[in-house]
């Protein structure tokens, strides 16, 4: 299947937590989910293919990496992104929020500093706080509708440094692909201030037609040493619910200590319908990738024209990378709290508030843009709907 603009999938009755358990979280009937990235889109044919044929072998038993899955992880990112992986640099898990809690666990102490960019993907408060470390926030600096990174910030204005940073590239929820020029800035500091940096890359195939992504990896071999790369398919080609995603880390050093608390956490096994899925989407998803790409760009036209000519007082930020739009209520100058009853109660519509992704998210609302058409059309009309009323 590909992704259709115009095909409406029903996702009721699967166990989903996107529409199956809407009512339970919001308390609202027929409230319209656009908060979770998890797209309401097929995933490609060659995974289903390949999923329906491992499902027919009658035994699900304990799995491990194959070695063309592997290959086709190496191959993946050498031909999209011209970044050249080994494979003993791969340590698979099953996700990235879990991965960024055994970073944190391999690589810090209890009390040290841990900065993150925000606003940011409020996991990553999680894995710093609930693991006992310091949150330091870096904020991101807002300039002419365009977010950039304060890097004085991270520079050792306040000693000392942070032990690590939790990096997001391309930036969830802002949508900034960086540039090769900010990440070379940014290895530079993280070099000379001795931060091992954790960078979430798990949009990295999820730019627009007109980006490219460069993977911190790639920007500087002096940073390699205190690097830790997070990569999924799970973003790329909606299989989030198989659980498997994969850290490459080059230092050998790191990388056990890595693997160590993987060891220690019992998460070292692999779902093995998630491993056929992201090798078969590995190999044969990339034309399915490109045509998604386009669809996201084309959704994200969309809401920015309508809400220029509908829905005047709200804005939308420009959307780089991900599926996830940037929506601007500041200058309607209603209180966190009037929005969300705005959203919830009159528009029946879920997004994620802004204040859920730290310093800098007041004002501001998440919106998942990857759906059919009509879906979005359907969420702008109840948005506009609920904005005229008293």
């Amino acid at each position: 299947m590909e992704p259709d603009p115009e095909t409406i999938l029903d996702r009721r009755g699967t166990g989903s937590l996107k529409w199956d358990f809407r009512e339970r979280f919001t308390g609202v009937k027929d409230i319209l989910p656009m908060w979770v990235a998890d797209m309401d889109l097929p995933v490609p044919e060659a995974v289903r293919e390949a999923v329906r044929r491992r499902a027919e072998h009658p035994v699900y038993g304990y799995t491990l990496p194959s070695d063309g899955y592997y290959t086709a992880v190496i191959d993946w990112f050498r031909r999209r992104h011209g970044w050249k992986i080994r494979r003993n640099w791969i340590v698979c898990t099953p996700g990235i929020v879990a991965a960024l809690h055994l970073a944190v666990q391999a690589f810090t102490r209890p009390g040290d500093r841990v900065a993150v960019q925000s606003p940011v993907y409020y996991p990553f408060f999680w894995s710093v706080e609930k693991n006992r470390r310091c949150l330091v926030h870096t904020p991101l600096r807002l300039e002419d509708r365009r977010y950039t990174m304060n890097l004085d910030l991270l520079d050792g204005r306040t000693p000392p440094p942070p032990r690590l940073l939790i990096f997001c590239s391309p930036h969830n929820p802002v949508g900034r692909v960086w540039s090769r020029r900010k990440l070379e800035n940014l290895a530079e500091i993280c070099i000379r201030r001795d931060i091992i940096v954790v960078s979430d890359e798990i949009h990295a195939d999820l730019t627009m037609p007109d980006q490219r992504h460069h993977p911190l990896a790639t920007i500087s071999q002096r940073l390699g040493p205190r690097l830790i790369t997070c990569t999924a398919p799970s973003k790329t080609f909606n299989l989030a619910g198989l659980q498997v995603s994969n850290v490459v880390i080059a230092n050998p050093e790191l990388r056990r200590r890595f693997s160590t608390a993987v060891a220690r956490s019992g998460l070292g096994m692999m779902n093995p319908f998630g491993l056929v899925a992201a090798e078969a989407a590995y190999r044969r998803g990339s034309a399915w990738l490109d045509r998604l790409r386009i669809l996201i760009q084309q959704n994200h036209r969309l809401l920015e024209t309508y809400i220029r000519e509908s829905i005047p007082g709200l804005s939308v930020f420009p959307l780089e990378g991900t599926y996830l739009a940037w929506l601007d209520f500041r200058n309607l100058r209603r209180r966190e709290r009037e929005i969300k009853d705005i959203l919830q109660r009159r528009a029946r519509l879920w997004l994620d508030a802004g204040t859920l992704f730290g310093p800098g998210g007041k004002g501001f609302q998440r919106m998942n843009i990857a759906c059919a058409r009509p879906v979005l059309l359907k969420a702008l009309r109840r948005l506009k709907t609920s904005l005229r009323s008293p």
